[in-house]
């Protein structure tokens, strides 16, 4: 390698580093404002209806109550009463089916969470990181009412509250770093291409298939298989699962997967925002 291509790998290098850690010092310098920002945003997202907040435990319950009919009653999907297979379809469903929803609902707020604040872009003191973050972080809202909702149903119906939900906060800490990451990511390039949010509802929803929230890998055809297991997203799901219907480490290199997940979301989306966001303005 020559000496000009070291060189230039190392200022690479070194603008990358500056990126991500310049997207770090702003988002913890203005920590009050995104937690003020995501309050006001669950505050907003239901102002007006009859039922108020109450849609925050009402739609992920009504959600999986469909779900849980479908392919319990109608496509009579069974499960559980093994040591491989512990608790029943409901639980397996709401195990994973509550953080997919959070990362896609994340998403495909993030596709607009620039081009819909036009007005702030133009003022260059604000922080437009907030944007996209408190996006992620809202919908959090709604998976802490499911999954309490899960910790209940398992306690009532199953009897058992298995050790595994001691890794709840870690796990937690890995699905929010990924999609904050994603978030940085999608809210950047959606700036310049408008059919972002569209891409991304139809990417959503093909990917709800190849990630193991509705079944099991093994009861797909040997031919798709695969694609459910070289999936990245898949690892999130499996950890869910082993923390709420395994209670043990059913998938270990998931969790593996999963921290590298994480950290490579975190890593490219910051660095991809903090690249672009000075030519916003220029671009809405």
């Amino acid at each position: 390698m020559s000496p000009h291509s070291t060189t230039s790998l190392s200022v690479s290098r070194r603008g990358l580093g500056s990126a991500i850690a310049e997207e770090c010092a702003t988002l913890a310098r203005h920590r009050w404002l995104v937690w003020e920002l995501v309050k006001r945003e669950h505050a907003d997202r239901y102002a007006g209806s009859f039922f108020g907040s109450l849609w925050a435990i009402g739609h992920p319950l009504l959600l999986m109550a469909v779900y849980v009919v479908v392919f319990s009653y109608v496509f009579r999907l069974k499960l559980g009463g093994t040591v491989e297979m512990p608790l029943d379809y409901t639980a397996y469903l709401m195990a994973g089916y509550l953080p997919w929803m959070a990362l896609q609902e994340s998403s495909l707020k993030a596709a607009s969470a620039i081009t819909g604040h036009a007005g702030l872009v133009k003022e260059a003191a604000f922080p437009l990181e907030i944007l996209p973050v408190k996006t992620s972080l809202s919908v959090l809202v709604t998976q802490a009412v499911g999954t309490a909702f899960l910790v209940g149903y398992i306690a009532f119906v199953h009897r058992t509250a298995p050790w595994t939900y001691l890794l709840i906060p870690g796990l937690l800490g890995l699905q929010v770093l990924t999609m904050i990451g994603i978030a940085l990511g999608i809210a950047a390039v959606g700036v310049y291409l408008r059919d972002t949010r569209e891409l991304v509802q139809v990417g959503a929803l093909i990917g709800m298939y190849l990630v193991p929230v509705f079944f099991i890998p093994e009861w797909t055809p040997a031919a798709l298989r695969p694609l459910i297991y070289l999936n990245p997203l898949s690892s999130m799901i499996w950890c869910y699962q082993d923390v709420f219907y395994f209670g043990r480490f059913e998938h270990p290199a998931a969790w593996l997967v999963f921290t590298a997940l994480a950290v490579t979301s975190w890593r490219v989306g910051a660095s991809l925002f903090g690249r672009l966001k000075d030519h916003f303005g220029a671009a809405l």
